[in-house]
């Protein structure tokens, strides 16, 4: 094999909550996890890893993102290379349209797809065990990302039971013109002073139940108090794709992006229309809900 080629998909939470901090500095948290239908594209080339270049090399397609050991691709090959022992070298493209820094792991995607390339690529016979046990070292929602599809998440996002995914719908996303700071975001919670928590039991049971109203009516995100509070334009694009017909809307992860659930994908495109008028947010898509 010398070349693979891999979709990340990036996510959403239909429901986010945290329980506590934990001793460690970590948050322990109970979120709904959901693959949505956007994606980056990383091409994986293999090489001899002779004479004086890299095993590993990068390149991107957004000036943005760090090529080197900063970005999470290249700690996963790095790890991957390191834990197998593999000698040739890889050559690694990226194609982004994940939105950057927008709560939708966007990273932690991109790394997820070199488990499953690399896995391929050099054949490790990685399973899908043996790729999360590795990949909660790069980050805690790596190991959701190579699973994918819907799942509770528990723990700090490394305890993962898949669970029914929801029903047809289609989603408005839109990211506005601002980057946030997960670590900026768990700092300023302070989860044992929380009044309300999502009720991601229904949630759940909604999902089990095949209702997208169950769904909707229950999609919370405790960490909305924070952001929110810092950037008031997540507020105004929730109360803008209700008013054009979403059944609801949420940030996403620690945000700054926001989706809003249409039943109707003729909906769903009226409303991107009026965002796009509105210019609220740079990044705006009509997609779906990814098994």
């Amino acid at each position: 094999m010398e070349q693979v080629i891999r979709k990340a998909y990036a996510k959403i939470n239909l429901g986010l909550d945290v329980l506590r901090r934990r001793p460690d500095g970590y948050h322990e948290v109970k979120m709904v996890m959901q693959t949505v239908g956007i994606f980056d594209t990383l091409t994986f080339r293999r090489r001899a890893g002779e004479g004086t270049r890299p095993l590993i090399s990068i390149s991107v397609d957004n000036e943005e993102l760090p090529t080197d050991g900063n970005n999470l691709i290249y700690k996963a090959a790095e790890l991957i290379m390191r834990t197998y022992v593999i000698k040739d070298g890889v050559d690694i493209k990226l194609q982004k349209n994940i939105p950057i820094a927008a709560g939708m792991a966007g990273g932690s995607s991109d790394a997820a797809a070199v488990f499953h390339g690399l896995n391929e690529l050099f054949s490790l016979s990685m399973s899908l065990e043996d790729m999360k046990k590795l990949g909660v070292k790069i980050g805690a929602d790596v190991p959701y990302c190579i699973m994918g599809g819907t799942a509770l998440s528990e723990g700090i996002g490394e305890i993962l039971t898949p669970i029914s995914a929801p029903p047809e719908a289609y989603l408005l996303i839109a990211k506005p013109d601002i980057s946030v700071s997960t670590k900026f975001v768990y700092e300023n919670l302070h989860a044992d002073t929380l009044k309300k928590h999502p009720d991601i039991d229904g949630m759940v049971k909604a999902l089990e139940e095949g209702s997208l109203k169950g769904i909707t009516d229950r999609m919370e995100n405790v960490l909305e108090t924070v952001t929110v509070k810092k950037y008031p334009v997540i507020a105004q694009i929730k109360d803008e794709m209700r008013s054009h017909g979403a059944e609801n809307a949420l940030m996403s992860g620690s945000g700054p992006t926001v989706f809003g659930i249409y039943r109707e994908k003729g909906t769903a495109l009226k409303a991107y229309e009026e965002m796009k008028k509105k210019g609220l947010a740079r990044q705006i898509y009509v997609t779906e809900f990814q098994g």
